[in-house]
């Protein structure tokens, strides 16, 4: 390995054992399959219509994620630096990916096949408890997304996004995607941030 890959290694590695200890038996099983990927601005990770086959973790820069439909693209999520990014339910089910998810900055990942962690899951217990937190916690945002979407109002939306973890949203992202993502306009998002302000 390459001194970059080494330390993108030992990144990945600390990211994993937030969901699992892992032995240094544990870790090797995956470490050879391991590469450095990097992303152009506006270039893609995973494609809308392809299928998505990488795990990746996101050692710099941002992405987003979105849906297409009839031509008007629907943000839902953003990744930044120490984030797992994948396709996954595409890698899950094998079939073509109906998002996409687009850096918006140059980036670098430190990626893997799914195939080698669906090997691992037969290997290993300590893998099987990986795969099993990290779906855990997808159906979680997943959910949390979902009623955001349908439960709230955008007003409701933008004051969450406000008072939450997600700082790095608000710091980093483009007004027009941020407009995006919260389902309004960016001229809406204007008006709710000057309403919000003003109380």
């Amino acid at each position: 390995m390459t001194m970059d890959l080494l330390k993108a290694a030992d990144l990945l590695r600390k990211q994993i054992q937030l969901f699992t200890p892992l032995t240094d038996e544990d870790w090797e099983l995956l470490e050879p399959h391991l590469s450095i990927k990097t992303i152009h601005k506006n270039k893609l990770f995973v494609q809308e219509g392809k299928k998505a086959t990488n795990i990746g973790l996101v050692l710099e820069g941002m992405f987003r994620q979105y849906y297409t439909k009839d031509g008007e693209e629907k943000t839902t999520y953003f990744f930044f630096e120490n984030h797992f990014i994948s396709g996954y339910i595409s890698c899950i089910t094998g079939k073509p990916s109906v998002l996409s998810i687009e850096a918006l900055s140059d980036a670098v990942c430190i990626t893997f096949p799914y195939t080698v962690l669906q090997e691992l899951f037969e290997k290993s217990m300590t893998w099987q408890k990986f795969g099993r937190l990290i779906a855990e916690y997808l159906t979680v945002g997943l959910e949390e997304r979902m009623v955001s979407l349908l439960l709230q109002s955008p007003e409701e939306r933008y004051i969450e996004l406000l008072n939450s973890n997600k700082t790095k949203i608000l710091e980093r992202i483009p007004q027009h995607y941020i407009a995006n993502y919260l389902g309004i306009t960016p001229v809406s998002m204007s008006r709710i941030r000057n309403r919000v302000i003003k109380k």
